[in-house]
């Protein structure tokens, strides 16, 4: 019997994990398998093991492993890998697909530009555009957020995107935010590369609301959950064959 497992990063933040778990559950009410659980690699339950577990028991034959992950770092590379190898030792009968996260995809640049449009009433070739991603010290994260900050530029008409890093790598967000404002002759789009809500888009709030106060013309978009286009995309990796 075909069952999805999916993977989620996890969150300390109570709201992120209930914000993931929400989301995951709008997915799985448009997908026709009676097997379908939700597991989290770290911080949150239940685990990837308990997350296979589950469909075991309920009658699996065949997981489709989904990984709700942007784009294709250390937790894709190696941290689920491991996890699930184990695993697959354990129940070799049972049939594994890990599908690809999902990496720079026109649609999802789409949805991000027609975010911004409606968010931004007044968009302007003057403003600028800062993509705040996740970060990793793996290297070719860099190489995808230019990119995707290629695909936004083109998308929307606005020639300042820049990008920033929440962790792991440069530069950071604090400096992100400061080159920006210095450089720009209209207003700043601030762009988290985040799926969901939690501790890291806490402080991107954070940060914009102070230099809100402070008068600038800052917006914040807010996370990639909620456009529908990160729903459609799920949709297709879970059911592709």
């Amino acid at each position: 019997m075909k069952s999805i497992l999916y993977i989620g990063h996890g969150t300390r933040s109570k709201e992120g994990a209930e914000e993931a778990q929400s989301f995951i559950h709008r997915v799985m009410e448009r997908i026709n398998v009676e097997i379908q659980e939700i597991s989290f690699l770290e911080l949150t339950s239940p685990s990837i093991e308990e997350g296979f577990l589950r469909c075991v028991e309920r009658g699996a034959t065949e997981i489709t492993v989904v990984p709700l992950f942007l784009l294709a770092a250390g937790h894709i590379k190696e941290d689920i890998p491991d996890a699930l190898s184990s695993l697959c030792k354990r129940f070799p009968n049972i049939t594994v697909n890990i599908r690809d996260p999902f990496g720079v995809q026109g649609s999802i640049l789409d949805g991000i530009a027609g975010m911004v449009r409606g968010t931004v009433a007044d968009l302007s070739p003057q403003d600028s555009i800062l993509v705040v991603g996740r970060g990793s010290s793996d290297e070719s994260i860099h190489a995808a957020f230019a990119e995707i900050s290629k695909g936004i530029s083109e998308r929307l008409g606005i020639e300042h995107v820049a990008v920033c890093f929440l962790a792991a790598t440069e530069p950071r967000l604090q400096e992100g935010l400061e080159a920006i404002s210095k450089q720009t002759a209209g207003k700043i789009i601030v762009i988290p590369y985040l799926l969901f809500s939690g501790l890291l888009l806490k402080e991107v709030d954070q940060l914009v609301n102070q230099r809100q106060a402070l008068g600038l013309q800052i917006i914040h978009t807010g996370q990639l959950s909620k456009h529908r286009v990160i729903e459609d995309l799920i949709i297709e990796r879970a059911i592709e064959r």
